[in-house]
């Protein structure tokens, strides 16, 4: 009769030769049932659980990589952004320095001419040849200032504005100028929608109208 020793799992023979069981239960020297680590365990999963786990990787993977594009896109999109910003901003600075400068180009020759009318007074010179040169420096001043777009405020004979319209006082009038600018105290100036100064002005009452309703 031939004896087959028992051995455990990895247990090395009377040779030295390591032998693996494969069997996933064996019994111990007591008789016992024992489960064998190194046994192959069998796969009890269905094959369309596999493929399905299998799509659910690779859609996580689909989506980690779409996020990571979106992630590189949306930095490009930030970094063209602001670059954006600051050029434009640097464009609207440059353009407001030239307008600027531009306008003060455009006074440099009423200085001029008031240095002229300064000298031409103490040259003693005639009363008309000073009021020219000065009524030669307002029109210089009108027309730098209508280049820069800025217009002066229609007052006398108009409706009272108290939008463009500053009233300093009233005066009784005919009821025809009732409600209207009948004097102007100080220019009101404007450059395109934005008001810089409201007219200083006068407003007709027509208390003409009041007394003759009072009479009948």
């Amino acid at each position: 009769m031939i004896r087959r020793d028992r051995r455990f799992p990895g247990e090395e023979d009377e040779s030295g030769v390591r032998v693996t069981d494969r069997r996933r239960i064996y019994l111990d020297p007591e008789g016992g049932e024992q489960v064998n680590p190194e046994a192959e365990q069998p796969n009890l999963k269905p094959s369309y659980v596999e493929e399905l786990e299998a799509r659910t990787k690779a859609a996580e993977q689909q989506v980690l990589e779409v996020q990571s594009r979106f992630d590189q896109l949306r930095q490009q999109l930030q970094r063209e952004t602001d670059e954006t910003r600051q050029r434009l901003t640097r464009s609207a600075n440059e353009r407001a320095a030239a307008d600027k400068a531009n306008f003060i180009a455009s006074l440099l020759p009423m200085m001029d001419d008031l240095e002229r009318a300064i000298q031409a007074t103490t040259n003693n010179a005639s009363r008309e040849a000073i009021l020219e040169g000065i009524r030669g420096i307002a029109t210089s001043f009108q027309s730098a200032l209508s280049n820069a777009g800025v217009e002066s405020i229609a007052a006398i004979g108009e409706n009272f504005d108290p939008e463009l319209h500053e009233a300093v006082d009233t005066i009784d009038a005919p009821v025809e100028m009732d409600g209207k600018v009948t004097n102007e105290y100080g220019r009101g100036f404007r450059i395109g929608d934005r008001l810089l100064r409201p007219a200083r002005v006068q407003v007709g009452r027509g208390t003409t109208q009041i007394q003759n309703a009072t009479e009948q």
